[in-house]
């Protein structure tokens, strides 16, 4: 378990809930005072925290050099890191606890979620992301992660069926050599819902290198967002209930929708007979009639 040679600081809380069964007596009685109360222990001097314990400040010191600290110091600066970074999942807020309560808080937030989606939109930045879908070669669409790569998919299948040549990655590898190889008239469309995926950041950086135009979801004022030539903003705050799905994937979603229906309306009788087409194979093989949702 020594990490000491690690550039990166451990996460010491996540170590000492995962690892206490594989430590000795003296190392359980230390890690449950550590965890019951992480604040207190931030306080306390190393003679003070092997009081607590009923051990030696020796064994304290060999306790932090196996979770890879260099010292009872080190292992305060460290752990005070872990505390601060995942402070909310330590004692996660009381929230609703029966089904309708969920229900009716997800519903609550999904419709503020949208409805500030509306009240911000940048409908000239829309239009013109859509006139550059309109006259694009070929389209990439780019996303990693949770709700982002979620997104990438979710624009190729609204795109394709518009009649477009669109293709969704989600490796950073990928998306990369697909934006340095991609011919001349591409147009890229990027999802990031934190703006701090540096992956895609690099990608959108090669493509703006080789001048293809760069249509980014994401948060404003982020290292993903410095990458747009044509920026679609998601700001908003995540609310405090760690249990409670992230509503900010409703807001990619209806920006992702009112971006496919201007160009779809761009494309008019482009995309109305490719629509047809589409439903036309749908209604032989599957649909009764042309009612159904389009692939969906």
């Amino acid at each position: 378990m020594d990490t000491s040679a690690s550039d990166t600081a451990p996460d010491l809380v996540g170590m000492l809930h995962n690892e206490r069964d594989a430590f000795t007596r003296s190392e359980q009685m230390l890690t449950d005072i550590v965890l019951a109360d992480v604040d207190s222990v931030l306080n306390l001097s190393i003679v003070d925290l092997a009081r607590l314990a009923d051990v030696s400040p020796p064994t304290v010191t060999r306790f932090c050099r196996r979770l890879g600290c260099r010292s009872y110091a080190d292992f305060r600066v460290r752990l005070a890191q872990s505390r601060y970074i995942g402070s909310r999942y330590l004692t996660p807020p009381a929230g609703p606890q029966t089904a309708r309560e969920i229900g009716h808080g997800i519903v609550t937030d999904i419709q503020a979620t949208i409805y500030q989606v509306f009240e911000t939109l940048d409908a000239e930045a829309i239009e013109q992301a859509a006139g550059a879908i309109v006259s694009a070669e070929h389209i990439l669409s780019f996303g990693s992660g949770g709700a982002s790569s979620m997104m990438a998919i979710e624009a190729e299948t609204r795109l394709f069926r518009l009649g477009l040549k669109v293709a969704a990655s989600v490796d950073h590898q990928t998306q990369l050599m697909r934006a340095a190889g991609a011919p001349h008239g591409t147009v890229i469309i990027g999802f990031s819902l934190s703006g701090n995926n540096l992956g895609l950041s690099r990608a959108l950086a090669a493509a703006g290198e080789y001048g293809h135009t760069r249509i980014v979801i994401t948060r404003s004022m982020s290292p993903v967002a410095e990458e747009a030539d044509i920026l679609l903003t998601v700001d908003r705050r995540e609310h405090a209930d760690i249990l409670k799905p992230s509503t900010g994937r409703y807001a990619f979603m209806a920006l992702l929708d009112i971006l496919a229906q201007t160009t779809a309306t761009r494309l008019g009788a482009t995309a109305v007979g490719a629509m047809r087409r589409i439903k036309h194979q749908l209604v032989l093989t599957r649909d009764e009639d042309d009612a159904q949702p389009l692939g969906d």
